[in-house]
């Protein structure tokens, strides 16, 4: 593998080409992290030779052994490669920032116009449509994640826990340490308990607050391992199941907004922070949701190679991926009650499991496209 992660001095020629490509990524890069993080490999590797295949794979593999959003975290991490700690912020918030603004502008829309016959139109097709995408991935990374029988029976461990409410935190770690349990077990050895702990932080009163919602997103920010997808098990426990913030549609269609804009699914808290409190809702949920990751990048360099080489760190993300898989699977389940609503809207959500199976299409079209077959569907029906 390539060498670990330390930063190249740049200098202001190398951060406003850094901000250039970012902000066109930014711009153009729909169709989830996978589709983000290739768009980056062939620029930054093929195209720019910022770096090398080797060394790409390391910034990759970095950003998976972290929370947070993967290609996210990817954007900073080669800005960091190329101009240290301002390269880091440059590339992150270049890419975050034209999808924050996109979001705002769908968010203003939504809040002034969603109950409108036509936008509920729209949203008629997207739903599905969103349903359909959301399914494939999981269908997609289970192949990666389920590789053995004991990751498979311990997915469908974490399944059950979800089902039956267990809090998708605990999901999580549990997962993680289930997994380092049976390593432990299987190599007849023992470790020192671990000095640390996963505390609870952050709790919200009832009623939504610009401080609570900050405190919310920078606890997802924190602590999320595996897709972006998998912010949704957290949105609907806390947001719709718990505090009761948001309705279930509500939360289908902030996912259609984070899936029809191009760069981080993450940006869906933009989306739910401008109908929860308007702007300042907004600023407050994408600050805290992103903002861990610009030291998460920062300081995991250091650290990587030596997490990389452990046996025991590497079967307690395994499992933490399974358990990542499960909430998706979880959450899948549940928005399919809102999004399926007669036999059109699962016709629509079937024929898009199809195409993305069999074509691999960009979700971003067949977003676009459930939208115009939702809009055309209830103008018929007028």
């Amino acid at each position: 593998m390539g060498k670990a992660m330390t930063p190249a001095e740049g200098g202001e020629g190398t951060l406003r080409e850094l901000a250039r490509f970012f902000t066109r990524l930014g711009l153009t890069a729909f169709g989830g992290p996978a589709a983000h993080i290739a768009m980056m490999e062939q620029e930054a590797v093929r195209k720019r030779a910022w770096l090398t295949h080797e060394g790409f794979l390391d910034l990759l593999g970095a950003c998976n052994l972290i929370p947070g959003p993967s290609s996210t975290q990817m954007a900073m991490s080669i800005g960091y490669q190329r101009a240290g700690v301002v390269g880091l912020v440059v590339g992150g918030f270049c890419f975050i920032l034209p999808a924050v603004g996109l979001t705002l502008l769908i968010a203003w829309v939504y809040v002034h116009y969603g109950t409108l016959p036509q936008v509920q139109g729209l949203l008629y097709g997207v739903k599905p449509v969103v349903l359909a995408i959301v399914f494939h991935a999981l269908w997609s990374l289970g192949k990666k994640a389920f590789r053995t029988r004991k990751l498979a029976a311990l997915g469908l461990l974490a399944l059950a826990a979800s089902l039956v409410g267990l809090h998708p935190l605990l999901v999580l770690m549990g997962a993680g340490v289930f997994a380092l349990t049976l390593q432990w077990l299987h190599e007849k050895r023992t470790m020192p308990a671990a000095g640390w702990a996963w505390m609870p932080f952050g709790m919200v009163a009832p009623a939504v607050s610009l401080g609570g919602l900050f405190l919310f997103f920078l606890k997802l920010g924190s602590v999320l391992f595996g897709s972006g997808y998998v912010l949704l098990a957290f949105l609907k426990a806390d947001l719709v199941d718990r505090w009761h913030w948001l309705t279930q549609s509500q939360l289908l269609d902030a996912i259609a907004v984070g899936q029809v804009t191009p760069g981080p699914v993450f940006t869906t808290a933009t989306f739910i922070g401008y109908v929860l409190k308007g702007w300042s809702g907004a600023m407050v949920a994408t600050a805290g949701i992103f903002l861990p990751s610009f030291f998460f990048v920062a300081i995991v360099g250091r650290i990587v190679p030596r997490l990389r080489r452990s046996p025991s760190m590497a079967s307690f993300l395994d499992g933490v991926n399974a358990g990542a898989l499960a909430l998706m699977a979880s959450v899948t389940l549940a928005l399919s009650r809102a999004a399926l609503v007669d036999l059109w809207t699962a016709l629509l959500g079937a024929a898009c499991v199809v195409l993305l199976i069999c074509y691999k299409p960009n979700p971003t079209w067949l977003v676009l496209g459930g939208g115009l077959v939702g809009f055309l569907n209830h103008g018929l029906a007028r």
